[in-house]
Order: structure tokens, then sequence, then C-alpha cells
């Protein structure tokens, strides 16, 4: 080989990682929306597991991406342990994929449909057409699409250029010498670890492994146990990940080894009895790329079918080997290792915020039914709620800004906007609910009796509370547009009713029914509740208007009582009905 030669190696493994990695990112991005869905209908079903964990690889392109991810799932609490067990096999079957598409570089025919299968010959026009909708591109999806094509175009490019660059390497003694000594098993296993560690990438590894198939010098003898090993070395980036993690985030970078391992150990145990009782005599024939991702593939979904059904057994292993921890560990919220795919930070940010709506919820039912029943343990629980919104509101905040700033798809940037137009008043929600509180630990203290009217009217204003925090927060956590819309009618009917409330208590003063005293603690209640309704109609609003992106609620309230005159009009006058005094 000359030095041509070599550059043109170095250079065509270049273009081949970063066509992987462009290619990569290009998926994750355009499929975040639906990753997200698919992740929301994850089920304890481990068969459902599996085929989501290789459907998601497949997606992604990257086994090593998807247990990474898997880290941070289970240390957010998203996921648990045993579901990500059934992933994490799955993902071993998906990941066969990207071979089998390198695989194309080996077409040799003479025929003109047949040869153009090859990527050297169909990589510029899918390079062109990637570039096109690239730069004319006017919508962020045809943008996608084109970083895709260009990617595996690149991809492709570089898998070619690196095969026709080591043809030669079969007349290069050293070559030759040192993968005859990567026929002895154990060699080619620790070969394969090491070389897919550096990369990590067992993808990438079988990629490289398939363009020095090309030069006819690997074996099958040789090629088998380097690709047993090449999916234990892509555990290095899942260890890497698990530095610094909950106990659970640990088990799932263990399961992923010892799965691995397990597999690897027993395959070349029954490869290395029947080659040794048989003698195989293909052991010693050239491989061509498709016979490596053959290999992959029978490896990869044989280890799976083998340790499946003993996913509970390695489950417990793995919690012997990482123990419980003396001091019980909180999971964390949010997880920076989800940012290296978007989409699953803006589900990990939208799961959070759902839990939010729901304590702020909780918090006001529970304030309000303290207002009649005091009791200092639920009250606690109240001030714990407020103070978990409190974290919430800051932590999901820094969170989402740091998602923000990734290259995130449309669907994903609306759903942040929401959030972050929403997270406030759920916060808000639960100072109003400590509020509440204090009036509730006042009315029990001095022992305020309210009138038999100003009970009833209480209670009158908390259901209407009650049922717009339902509606408000089952919208939200649905992106239920109809049901949002049907908070402002509610709102304006809760303002009214507080109005009415205000002119009969000055009335029942005025006639010695009530106390100043009263007033003051009854004034609280009516002007928390009215702020709860009002921060109920912002995030209705928030869930409406990102339909749009378009976010602008004075325009919103203005437009939906003229151009929706007829539907506000009919459930005002709905709830009006329903709560008037």
């Amino acid at each position: 080989m000359d030095a041509y030669s070599y550059i043109s190696m170095i250079g065509g493994l270049a273009l081949f990682l970063y066509g992987m990695n462009v290619l990569s990112a290009g998926l994750e991005k355009s499929a975040g929306g639906k990753m997200e869905q698919t992740l929301k209908k994850l089920t304890s079903n481990r068969l459902k597991a599996l085929i989501l964990g290789a459907g998601v690889t497949a997606l992604i392109q990257s086994s090593s991406a998807m247990t990474v991810m898997l880290v941070g799932l289970v240390n957010s609490g998203i996921m648990q342990l045993s579901q990500a067990i059934s992933i994490t096999m799955g993902s071993n079957v998906g990941t066969t994929i990207t071979a089998w598409l390198l695989s194309l570089t080996g077409i040799s025919s003479d025929n003109f449909f047949v040869n153009m299968l090859k990527p050297v010959n169909f990589s510029p026009l899918v390079a062109l057409v990637g570039v096109i909708l690239l730069m004319f591109g006017k919508k962020q999806k045809q943008k996608d699409a084109g970083t895709i094509l260009a990617g595996f175009a690149v991809l492709m490019y570089g898998m070619s250029l690196m095969s026709s660059s080591v043809e030669q390497l079969a007349e290069v003694p050293e070559f030759t010498g040192i993968l005859t000594a990567f026929s002895n098993p154990i060699l080619g296993v620790v070969a394969g670890i090491a070389f897919t560690a550096v990369i990590q990438s067992s993808s990438a590894s079988v990629g490289v492994l398939q363009a020095l198939s090309m030069t006819g010098a690997i074996t099958y003898g040789t090629a088998i146990p380097i690709v047993m090993g090449q999916n234990i070395g892509t555990c290095v980036s899942t260890l890497i990940a698990s530095l610094g993690t909950n106990k659970n985030a640990k088990r799932v970078a263990v399961v992923h080894v010892l799965f691995n391992a397990i597999g690897t150990v027993v395959c070349l145990v029954i490869w290395m009895t029947l080659n040794g009782i048989f003698n195989f005599a293909f052991t010693d024939e050239a491989v061509a790329p498709v016979d490596i991702a053959v290999i992959h593939s029978v490896f990869n979904i044989a280890t799976t079918v083998m340790l499946f059904p003993f996913a509970k057994p390695l489950e417990k292993l793995v919690c012997l080997i990482v123990p419980d921890a003396k001091k019980k560990e909180k999971d964390e919220l949010f997880d920076d290792r989800l940012l290296t795919v978007p989409s699953f930070a803006v589900a990990n940010a939208n799961d959070a915020t759902a839990k939010m709506a729901s304590f702020a919820k909780k918090s006001v039912r529970t304030a309000v039914g303290l207002l009649d029943n005091f009791d200092e343990k639920t009250a606690q629980q109240v001030s714990d709620w407020e103070t978990a919104l409190d974290k919430y509101e800051d932590d999901l905040g820094t969170y989402l800004v740091k998602i923000s700033r990734m290259d995130i798809n449309e669907s994903d940037s609306i759903q942040i906007s929401k959030m972050l137009h929403t997270i406030s008043d759920f916060e808000r929600i639960g100072d109003h609910a400590s509020n509440l509180l204090k009036a509730a630990r006042e009315i029990h203290d001095k022992k305020i009796e309210f009138s038999k009217d100003a009970r009833n009217e209480i209670e009158n204003l908390t259901e209407a509370i009650s049922e717009i925090l339902s509606v408000t927060v089952k919208s939200f956590k649905m992106s239920d547009y109809e049901l949002a819309e049907t908070v402002e009618p509610l709102e304006q009917v809760i303002d009214s009713v507080t109005a009415n409330m205000k002119s009969k208590h000055i009335a029942r003063l005025k006639s010695g029914e009530c106390t100043i005293e009263m007033g003051f603690v009854l004034t609280d209640i009516m002007t928390n509740c009215e702020r709860i309704s009002d921060h109920c109609s912002n995030v209705a609003v928030a869930v409406i208007e990102s339909k749009t992106g378009i976010y602008d609620s004075h325009q919103y309230l203005n437009a939906v009582k003229k151009e929706n005159a007829g539907k506000y009009a009919e459930c005002y006058e709905r709830y009006m009905k329903k709560y008037s005094l």
C-alpha cells in the first residue's frame, strides 16, 4: 500500500463515522415526537418492551445510545429496571439493521438495477436529494429529511472509500499475520472488545470489519469471535454513562454488560465445541460483508432468544451485584444524560410537569378540605406539596432551557413552550393552596364559625374550583384542546360568583350576621380561589395555543368571545346555572 491508500482509508473511516453520527442525529430528531408517544404507551409487558427496544434502536441506529438513554430514564424514575432489561435485549436485535445496510457494499452484478444498489452508485443521488432539501426546504421536516439523506450518503460513501482503500491490505504480510492471530477465538473476542470500546459503537465497528472483509483476508474463524467481542465492547458507553447515577441506573449498565458477556461466553463455548468436534471447513473461507451481517444478526438474535426467558433471574442477579444502598436514594427528576436524545428529555420534562399539575390539584383540594376539618398532619402534606412545586419550577425551568438549546424538532419545541408557559402557573396554584391552608388554620385556631349562608357559598365556590382544576389538569395532560376551551367560561363564572359573594357578605355585615374578623378570612378564601381560577385559565390558554405554537393570551381571550361566541356562551350558561348563588 502506498501513502495515498492509507490516507484514503483514514479519510473513509472518518467519513463513515461522521456519516453515522449525522444519520443517527437526524433520525433521532425527526422521530422525536413518535418516540415520546411510544415511551408513554410503554407497559410492563416484557414482549412489548423487547419490541420497543428493537424498534427504537433500529430507528436511531445505535444500541449504545439506546442503553445510555435507558440509564437516564431509570435514573429519573420514568422507567423501571424490569422494563429496561427487556428493552436492552431488544436493542441488541435492532442494532443488526446497520450491518445489513452496510452489506450492500459487497454487491456485484452486471445488471443495471442490481448494480444501482451499491452505495458507490446510489449515494451521489441520495446526497443530491438531501442537499436540495437542506438548501431549499422550507419546512423543518424537509430539512430533517435532508440531514438524514445526506448523513446516509456520507456514511455509505465513507464505507465504499474505506473498502476500496483496504483491498491492497491482503497483500501486506503484517496485516494477514495480525488476522491469523485473531483466528484464536479468545484473542478475536478481546480484539472485538478493544476496538469497539475505542470507537464506542458496535454498529461502526461491525461496519469497519465489513470493510476489511473486502480484502478477502478475513475468514469465518476470525470474524465470528470478533463480532462476539464487539457486542461486549459497546457496553463501555453505558458504563461511563452510569457513573454518578442511582443504584437502579447502575443496574441497567450492569445488565447490559452481563447480557452481552453471558451471550458471548455461551455462544463462544458452543462454537468452539462444535468446531472442535466437526472441524467446520468453512472456518477458513473468506467472509463477505453480507456474511458478517448474517453472523452479527444470528449471534444477537440467538443471545436474545436464549436470555429473554431469564429476564427475572437476570434482574435478581444484577440486584445482588449492585445491592440496595443503606441510605435511601432519591430519584433525580431531570437527568442530563437524556439530552443526548432531546425527545426523551422532553418526555422526561413532560412527565415532571404532569406531576406538578397533580401536586397543584391535590394541594388545593386538600387545603379546601381543611377549611371544615383541620388536621395538622394533613396540613403538613399541603406544605410539603408547596415545597415540591417550588423545586419543580426551579429545576424544570432550568432543564427546559437546556433542552431548548438542543437541536429539536418542531413538535418538541411546541411542547417545551407549553411547559415554560405553565410551570409558573402550577407553582402559583400551590402558593394559593398554602394561603388557603393559612385561612383554614386561622379558622381552627380562632374557632371561627361562619353563618349557614356563608358556609353554603364557600362550599359552592370550592366545588367550582375543584372542577376547574380537574378540567385544567386533564386537558393539560392529554393535550385536549376542546376540553381546555371550557376552562375560560368557568373562570368567568367563578369571577361572577366571588363578586356575588362579596355583595352578600357586605349585606350580612350590615345586618350583624357576620363580623369583620370573619370577613377577613372569607375575603382571603375568595381571593385565593379567584386567583387559582386565573392560573387555570392561563394553563388552558397555553394548551390551546400550543396547537399553533403562537402564544398571545390577550389575543386568544378576545378572539374566543367573538369567533366562538356561541360555544363560549353555551358553556358559560351551563356553568352559571350550576354554580350561581
